[in-house]
């Protein structure tokens, strides 16, 4: 396949405003969407019947699940919610991760308008992360529960606040429950009819933002933003249209990357969607590298540490690295910039298996969004390049004082709104209709717009020393991850209230395991480890522009980051607010230069 047929290049149009303002459109025009999901899984039942659509593990092999198979499935489903008095104002909660079941009743609710809202499975499994489920029940206040294993999720199954609920599960269903193959029998209603109703306004599903400053929001997502995106996607991207595209993914479908963009990617151009059940850590990444050598993909989406891994393991994996790219089309990396080592290394591995590379590329976008906004069409050396707005979006540069721009959007893939929350509803959106998304960009090149735009930062990441100096606290922190790994799981930047900027560090996990570290306290002390941070943020120093870009302190935290306490949200990103909030002590001794576990430059 050759680069003129697996992408568009950038081509902009841009008004420019007196106060500075900028509206970033494409050049290029958006077709019409369809009206739901519902006619992706018709065209592709009738002209692809036989083609797989889903599949997971099981046992030596796959559970697939065929085009015209999942359609008379999620049809006889349809009939059996209707026939059990479910409708738009009755929600389907499901509480498990990523399967064909989970698939295939989130397709039946969307064919006949009753929303689903998929959940965070760690808030079910984890002990002290049910108060966060328990929040959600109480807004969403669902008339079904699913859940795949009745044993698995028994603990959150029998809350107070499930009794009196249908709860449906896949086995081990304990009395009471509903069998999930028995939600297909004694429907009566008439689903075609259901059906006719839906369209762009119907609330395909809600999902809960990952209540990382506060309690999870529930962002009303519709059946015309899930297609508006994957129309975006079709002008700029022939690759999908090129062949069937085919991707072996565990990014989880509580969230809007995994669960509207690579989901309906695959329903929207024929695909087929392998259900990974590992993940990028310890205990689950081998099940990945086996699904990977197992079925491979056309089209690559994971976040930066499990693309790291893949290349870790590919070093000496010779029959997964050539399985991985001899098919690959794009490579996608989300949630955080790709080490530029990475980067290279998987470029150099797609090089030594096939004749043109892969697409690396990336997008900016959230939960309100789709999720997909603005999008890096076209190939780039650098990471951290987010590329230009997808067509039928607008994108608006609101200036930030020197280079920057808050960045606020509108199309047609927007959310319109919160559900049963009108004030942050009313707060999310500017006087001209735009939605303020709080991230901050700049432009690649200034003189040249087409170059596209750069993530950076939050804009609530800022924050200023007590000299007066505002800190990029996002941007530092990336800048800190590259820089220390492969010490650093992560890091949070400090230093509203002093006067210098310091990192709490979270190690990497083999760092206590093997005895490189000890813990004294909520700190770590280790010489070796210790040295060679003190080393790597010396040199950064010597190099900074300014005492805001200057980290002089570090303390290596001893304690894990704890969703329970809620440290860390579902999708696994830190809470930062959390974070610095349960751990005052430890941010107290990161500025007592004579505690011997701080790193001083």
């Amino acid at each position: 396949m050759t680069n003129t047929l697996t992408y568009r290049p950038h081509k902009v149009r841009c008004e420019d405003r007196d106060d500075g303002t900028i509206i970033m459109h494409s050049d290029y025009a958006l077709g019409a969407p369809v009206s739901s999901t519902n006619d992706w899984l018709h065209r592709w039942a009738k002209q692809r019947p036989d083609a797989v659509f889903l599949a997971e593990r099981s046992g030596a092999g796959w559970r697939t699940l065929t085009y015209s198979a999942a359609l008379e499935q999620v049809r006889a489903l349809a009939a059996g919610l209707l026939g059990r008095g479910l409708n738009g104002d009755t929600p389907i909660l499901i509480l498990s991760g990523n399967g064909v079941d989970h698939g295939l009743l989130a397709l039946a609710a969307q064919y006949v308008g009753i929303p689903h809202v998929p959940v965070a499975e760690q808030y079910s499994t984890i002990p002290g992360a049910q108060k966060q489920l328990s929040y959600i029940l109480d807004l969403i206040r669902p008339a079904m529960i699913f859940a795949e294993d009745g044993e698995k999720f028994a603990a959150s199954l029998s809350m107070p606040q499930m009794q009196g609920l249908d709860i449906v599960v896949s086995r081990n269903a304990a009395p009471g429950m509903t069998c999930f193959d028995d939600l297909t029998t004694g429907g009566t209603q008439d689903v075609d009819a259901a059906a006719a109703l839906v369209g762009p306004d119907t609330i395909a599903k809600i999902l809960m933002t990952s209540g990382s400053t506060s309690h999870p929001k529930g962002v009303l997502t519709t059946q015309g933003m899930m297609c508006a995106n994957q129309q975006m996607y079709a002008e700029i991207l022939p690759l999908l249209a090129a062949r069937p595209p085919r991707l072996v993914d565990w990014l989880p479908w509580n969230h809007v990357f995994g669960g509207s963009n690579n989901f309906n990617q695959m329903l929207a151009n024929g695909g087929a969607l392998y259900i990974d059940g590992g993940k990028p850590v310890k205990g689950l990444i081998a099940k990945t590298f086996e699904n990977n050598l197992l079925m491979n993909g056309t089209i690559a989406y994971n976040v930066p540490v499990g693309f790291a891994l893949l290349r870790d393991e590919m070093r000496s994996n010779q029959a997964l690295k050539q399985r991985y790219f001899q098919d690959l089309d794009m490579i996608f990396y989300a949630g955080a910039s790709l080490p530029q080592d990475v980067w290279q290394d998987l470029m150099q591995m797609a090089a030594e298996v096939r004749d043109e590379p892969p697409l690396m590329t990336t997008c900016w976008g959230m939960t309100e969004t789709a999720p997909a906004c603005i999008f890096l069409q076209e190939p780039s050396d650098m990471a951290g390049v987010i590329g230009v707005p997808l067509p039928g979006v607008s994108a608006k540069l609101v200036p930030d004082g020197g280079a920057r721009y808050e960045l606020r959007v509108k199309g047609a893939n927007i959310t319109p709104g919160y559900f049963r929350d009108p004030d942050k509803t009313a707060a999310a959106f500017d006087d001209e209709g735009y939605f303020r998304t709080g991230d901050a960009l700049t432009l690649v090149d200034p003189a040249d717009r087409n170059r596209g735009l750069r993530f950076d930062g939050r804009l609530s990441e800022d924050f200023k020393l007590t000299t007066g100096t505002w800190v990029r606290g996002a941007t530092l922190r990336l800048e800190m991850l590259g820089l220390l790994a492969p010490l650093a799981a992560d890091v949070v930047v400090t230093g509203e209230g002093h006067s210098e900027v310091g990192l709490l560090i979270l190690p990497a996990g083999g760092l206590l395991s093997d005895g490189r570290l000890t813990a004294d306290g909520a700190a770590c002390l280790g010489d070796a480890v210790l040295a060679d941070i003190s080393r790597r943020l010396a040199d950064k120093a010597m190099t900074a522009q300014g005492s805001s870009n200057k980290v002089v302190r570090a303390l290596i935290l001893s304690e894990p980051p704890s969703m329970a306490d809620g440290e860390i949200t579902a999708k696994g990103n830190l809470n930062f607010r959390k974070l610095l909030d349960r751990r005052a002590d430890a941010l107290t001794r990161l500025y007592d230069d004579s505690d011997p576990a701080v790193i001083r430059i």
